[in-house]
């Protein structure tokens, strides 16, 4: 069969790659059919990912459909269209025994620790799939990454009526917004790029926006709240320089949410941070949960992922594609390739 292989920063190849093996006991042997390519591919090829070795299959952002299971498998069964949560995790250590699998001491995610789903069939533990009798496997492959918005937000516990910053209009950002609009937030979004900023308001619901590279942002964001700044505010640029800025933007008593990551170290102003008793929170990964409330979500209209798709290809096109793809230049929000 074929797979997408990144063998080492800047080199993605398509080539043969052995089959899988049939699914033991409790697992499922799928067909991809649509991947997304996320922020975590587009760092990886860059060679600035952490936690990532080569070579690699990438791709965590899946729409497959079950081929076959093993024994003792429920919950799909040969023919449905899923949803793949792609995070490994152990089920024994403290995180999963506290219902934290996202953030497991030994956790594995496909496409970074493990081999991903940029190639045609693969075996995985079939409760990782999460099938949906409605949805279309380009809808199924953007879930993961409303996923980490969604799980974002949730640990915020964003309310009503406040005010929520998302730093970053990247997919992982508008996911992020997604959930802060549906929470009845008061969102405002912060980015160097019109054209994202644009969407963000009209496709998204967004209130405000503002453009970091012309305007003020902590003079607009008081402006904004009437002087007394967001009370949530989620980085999702995975850029230091935004990270270590982002202190400045919480109010007395706010939160701040760390979603985007770099491999490197976060500084911040000490009595600054104190005199605000700010909280900090990283964000990992998604939750089971996350996933079957978004696929509904989706079902029920509430959600519609069709704008954001700006680029498709397939398989066989993206080697000589994925490079303009990291370029902003190139427009892209989100690129889907097909199997």
């Amino acid at each position: 069969m074929k797979a997408l292989v990144l063998q080492e920063p800047g080199s993605l190849v398509l080539q043969s790659h052995d089959e899988p093996a049939m699914p033991s006991s409790g697992e499922a042997l799928v067909r991809v059919h649509r991947v997304g390519v996320c922020g975590t591919d587009i760092h990886a090829f860059r060679g600035k990912q952490p936690f990532f070795t080569y070579p690699r299959v990438l791709g965590h952002e899946l729409g497959v459909e079950v081929i076959a299971t093993g024994d003792g498998v429920t919950n799909v069964k040969p023919g449905d269209r899923c949803s793949v949560e792609p995070y490994l995790n152990c089920g024994t250590c403290i995180a999963c025994r506290s219902g934290k699998g996202n953030c497991c001491t030994k956790l594995q995610v496909i496409g970074v620790h493990a081999d991903g789903g940029m190639r045609e069939r693969f075996v995985l533990p079939a409760v990782k799939l999460h099938p949906s009798e409605r949805l279309s496997y380009e809808q199924l492959a953007l879930v993961e990454t409303l996923g980490i918005g969604a799980h974002a937000v949730q640990r915020a516990a964003v309310k009503a009526g406040e005010f929520a910053l998302v730093i970053g209009a990247g997919p992982i950002g508008l996911s992020a917004m997604q959930f802060a609009v549906e929470a009845g937030a008061n969102t405002i979004v912060v980015d160097i790029n019109d054209q994202r900023l644009e969407f963000c308001q009209q496709q998204l619901g967004v209130q405000h926006a503002i453009n970091g590279q012309r305007e003020n942002v902590l003079e607009r964001l008081l402006e904004i709240t009437d002087g007394d700044l967001p009370t949530a505010v989620f980085d999702a640029t995975g850029n230091p320089g935004s990270m270590k800025n982002a202190f400045n933007y919480p109010a007395h008593g706010g939160r701040l949410v760390f979603i985007g990551l770099f491999p490197g170290e976060v500084t911040f102003d000490d009595p600054n941070f104190h005199r605000r008793e700010l909280t900090l929170m990283a964000s990992r990964n998604a939750a089971p949960e996350d996933f079957s409330r978004i696929i509904r979500a989706i079902e029920d209209g509430r959600i519609d992922t069709r704008p954001w798709i700006t680029h498709r290809a397939e398989a066989s096109e993206v080697p000589a594609l994925f490079e303009s793809w990291t370029q902003p230049e190139t427009g892209v929000l989100k690129a889907v390739i097909e199997f």
